[in-house]
C-alpha cells in the first residue's frame, strides 16, 4: 500500500496565468504534472490526479529493477 505522506504535492502558477499540478516522490523518483483545469474544481483534479500518482507508484515498485 502507498503512503501518501510520502507524495509531495505543488500547485504552481506559470506566469501566463495558468496553474500547474505537480506530485514527486523523493524516494523513488516519479513525478507527475498537469495543467489545472479552470472549469473543475481543483480538489476534484488532484484526488484524481493523487490517485492515478498512486496507481503509478504501486506499478513502479512491482515492476523489476
Amino acid at each position: 500500500m502507498i503512503d501518501r505522506a510520502r507524495i509531495q504535492i505543488e500547485l504552481t502558477k506559470l506566469r501566463s496565468g495558468e496553474r500547474l499540478f505537480r506530485l514527486t516522490d523523493s524516494q523513488s523518483g516519479l513525478s507527475l504534472e498537469r495543467k489545472v483545469d479552470p472549469t473543475r474544481p481543483v480538489v476534484n483534479q488532484k484526488e484524481y490526479l493523487i490517485s492515478i500518482f498512486e496507481a503509478a507508484l504501486a506499478q513502479a515498485e512491482l515492476s523489476p529493477a
